[in-house]
């Protein structure tokens, strides 16, 4: 599959795929921050060494029965449009989609796999999978790991583990994320209880789109913040410990909320419903919180004859560069606003017909 088959494709296989505990945990991330010996970190390396961490990855690539079947891409390859693209699906930072001289992904078909090259570190390789998966994506991402490590001389301490440009990261090199859909939670009025109790368990919570960005539509992600002295299995099993009682809180808060006031809450996820399905000019933070609410129908069965997973697919699909991409053009706010309504009523009248037949 080339690039543009990847790029001009809906969705992604993590916005489509079904987890264990998805009605809350909506995708898991592993990220491993590495970095090559003798070549300083992206950020002081000069010209000649930044291609020559791009030459070296490339050759590992496709030198690799392991590696050969992803696709090595230069950054500077891609159009603005579809660097922004790749930032919405989670597969690309977005500083990695700025000043793209000497720097590439690697991505496999699927989107469960990506590697960002000359980023922060040297290699960041991420795995990306739906629910509460976050072993079995660390297991991927310790496979293609290895893969690498194979060809490129990783800069490693025997004391201190990974050396990385962060000195957060040092140690395993290791960020393990949840991705988790909390509306019960932040309705209730529990949710800053329950982000000062994961910080105390030394975990740290970001918005939808990592450090520095919001809780859009009621989507949170918990990571770990310390890599240093503890082995990848004990960081992970921390995480999904933690995740797990506030998964569970969630799900009391939304059962809490249905015996208190139900006639509330399926007025609530209805009227969300009903504009997504009639509205014609919708912004993107109004329209997440809309499919937040509806994906809270359909989870507590208020909602018939919708996917869950509509909620991972609208979420990036009606994100500014796909819109663009949709229609092949630039788009001001005002026309985005117009085809993302558009897009939504399509969507849920397409997933509607097809719960019915």
């Amino acid at each position: 599959m080339s690039l543009q088959d990847i790029v001009n494709r809906p969705v992604s296989q993590w916005m489509r795929g079904v987890g264990p505990d998805r009605d809350v945990a909506l995708g898991s991330r592993i990220r491993l921050a590495r970095n090559l010996t003798r070549i300083p970190f992206p950020g002081v390396a000069g010209d000649e060494q930044a291609a020559e961490v791009v030459r070296r990855v490339r050759a590992a690539v496709e030198q690799s029965p392991e590696l050969r079947h992803l696709n090595f891409v230069e950054i500077s390859s891609l159009s603005p449009l579809d660097r922004h693209l790749l930032v919405e699906r989670h597969l690309i930072s977005p500083r990695h989609a700025q000043d793209v001289k000497h720097k590439a992904v690697v991505l496999r078909d699927d989107e469960v796999v990506s590697v960002m090259v000359n980023e922060e570190d040297h290699v960041r390789i991420q795995v990306l999978m739906p629910g509460l998966q976050l072993i079995a994506a660390w297991e991927l991402a310790d496979k293609v790991d290895d893969a690498f490590e194979q060809h490129l001389p990783y800069a490693f301490h025997e004391e201190r583990g990974y050396l990385t440009a962060c000195p957060t990261n040092v140690g395993t090199g290791l960020r393990a994320s949840v991705m988790v859909h909390l509306p019960a939670l932040v309705s209730t009025d529990q949710i800053n209880r329950i982000i000062g109790a994961v910080g105390k368990f030394g975990l740290t919570v970001r918005g939808l789109y990592g450090e520095g960005t919001q809780a859009l539509g009621n989507i949170f992600q918990f990571s770990n913040q310390v890599t240093l002295g503890h082995a990848e299995m004990d960081i992970i099993q921390h995480l999904i410990n933690v995740t797990r009682q506030v998964i569970d809180q969630e799900r009391e808060a939304r059962q809490t909320m249905l015996k208190r006031s139900k006639t509330l809450l399926e007025d609530r996820v209805n009227r969300a419903y009903g504009i997504l399905a009639y509205a014609r000019v919708l912004s993107s933070q109004e329209a997440l919180q809309h499919l937040s609410d509806v994906r809270l129908g359909i989870d507590l069965g208020l909602i018939d004859g919708l996917k869950p997973e509509i909620l991972q697919e609208l979420l990036v699909a009606i994100r500014p560069a796909h819109l663009q991409k949709r229609v092949g053009r630039e788009l001001t706010p005002a026309e985005r606003d117009v085809l993302r309504a558009t897009l939504i009523r399509e969507r849920i009248a397409a997933a509607s017909k097809d719960g019915k037949q």
